[in-house]
């Protein structure tokens, strides 16, 4: 799993593709975030497993849910359902 910063020297790092190997955990949306944000989530796995698990829920709850993954970025709904119909996400066995 990656856990490089976004930027070096202020130049960015990323490759345009998607590591969906990293560390990723499943959240209710606006659940305060701060110091203790990792013990409020309520999934934890790869990018791709929190994805997956969000496609689960019915589509009325998945708004009530993000998705943070490592480095800091949080992915709606609506952004993680684009990703599962994106043509590199990993089809679960």
């Amino acid at each position: 799993m990656s856990d490089h910063p976004s930027t070096y020297e202020g130049f960015p790092t990323g490759t345009g593709s998607i590591n969906w190997e990293d560390r990723a955990a499943l959240h209710r949306k606006n659940d305060g975030d701060g110091l203790l944000d990792g013990s409020k989530s309520l999934r934890n796995g790869t990018f791709a497993d929190m994805i997956r698990h969000m496609m689960l829920l019915p589509e009325e709850e998945r708004r009530d849910y993000v998705i943070e993954k490592s480095g800091d970025r949080e992915f709606t709904a609506e952004e993680a359902t684009a990703l599962a119909r994106h043509p590199d996400f990993p089809r679960a066995d």
